[in-house]
């Protein structure tokens, strides 16, 4: 049995009608704010920061229950999904027991 779980989620946001980083970041940041608030969740964009067209944002959860952090984790991906003004291109999870990334 193990003492708990660690969920990432890491969703690649696409927006090829966006013409500067500005309007990029109105359409991201507000998603990623309510996201946070929403859910038990830490979220970071990851990659693409200056890129105006796609971005990378990641979502880490935990708990000692593996079927929570599936269920949050499906739940934050819908949330991103209908959310924003973006298209959701690629999607990948993982959850690992805690004691496979601890020394």
């Amino acid at each position: 049995m193990s003492l708990g779980y660690i969920g990432s989620l890491t969703l690649r946001l696409e927006m090829p009608w966006v013409t500067n980083l500005k309007e990029k970041r109105a359409l991201v940041r507000p998603v990623v704010e309510r996201l946070k608030a929403r859910f038990p969740v830490t979220v970071a964009r990851l990659d693409g920061l200056d890129a105006h067209d796609w971005e990378i944002v990641g979502v880490v959860t935990v708990s000692n229950d593996y079927q929570w952090v599936e269920e949050t984790l499906q739940l934050a991906a819908d949330f991103v999904a209908a959310q924003g003004e973006y298209r959701v291109t690629q999607e990948e999870r993982g959850i690992v027991p805690i004691e496979d990334v601890m020394d």
